[in-house]
């Protein structure tokens, strides 16, 4: 695979993966467990790692407020048990699949390319990324190849964030960096003057060299074939979405 063609794969997979976070479907499953859109993220993307204490949620998803993630996954805990939470959670991923992907005419070999990637990818120092890898799949197509987009958004969310530490990077630096305008969303004191230099830049280019890299050798098991299928799908799939 072809450094633009990985580059176009992962741009597709970051938007698909997270698709059904916060649609009206989703919150409805939310809600009737008592749990608000945001308190059903933390907890749905959390929730693979069990019944962990708040910290360890927040070295996971790396960029948030870590007081931010504390109040959320205890208020989410205390309505359902995480694993619980990461359930619900994979049911809307599903539902989204099987409603938007059904009639893609490019859905097996989407399917097919996303499953190979995913056995080739290495999930050693990726913890977030290995436990959602390690949750059931469902067996219909389109609730399967959603879970795959959103398991592989996990692969390089993890990689990225490991990535940016390796490089020296303060995570809530590189956020700003990369999405200045969520730094609110994300538990971030707006009125605080986050400052990136030169060096800072070019350090976290760095880190999206390192992430191509650590991904690229899952991606790379693709041949010609499968490489097309996985990316005509993924535009077919971004589209119905």
């Amino acid at each position: 695979m072809q450094a633009t063609e990985l580059s176009r794969a992962c741009e597709h997979v970051g938007v698909l993966g997270g698709a059904y976070f916060f649609e009206l479907e989703t919150l409805e499953i939310g809600e009737k467990q008592g749990l608000d859109g945001f308190e059903l993220y933390f907890i749905g993307r959390g929730g693979v790692l069990g019944d962990v204490e708040p910290a360890v949620v927040a070295s996971a998803f790396g960029y948030f407020n870590p007081e931010l993630v504390d109040r959320m996954w205890r208020s989410a805990s205390e309505k359902v048990l995480p694993r619980q939470g990461a359930r619900l959670y994979a049911s809307a991923c599903h539902e989204l699949g099987r409603s938007k992907l059904a009639d893609l005419p490019e859905l097996a070999g989407l399917c097919s390319a996303l499953e190979q990637v995913n056995e080739a990818a290495d999930p050693r120092g990726l913890p977030l990324y290995a436990a959602h890898r390690a949750e059931p799949m469902p067996s219909d197509l389109p609730a399967r190849t959603m879970q795959l987009l959103a398991v592989l958004r996990e692969f390089r969310g993890a990689a990225h964030l490991c990535a940016v530490v390796a490089n020296g990077i303060d995570p809530k630096l590189a956020h700003f960096m990369r999405r200045p305008d969520d730094m609110e969303l994300f538990g971030w004191d707006t009125g605080e003057t986050v400052v990136a230099g030169d060096e800072d830049r070019a350090a976290l280019q760095r880190a999206d060299d390192l992430t191509d890299r650590i991904v690229a050798r899952a991606y790379g098991v693709l041949d010609g074939a499968a490489t097309k299928s996985l990316l005509d799908g993924l535009a077919a799939a971004e589209a119905a979405l």
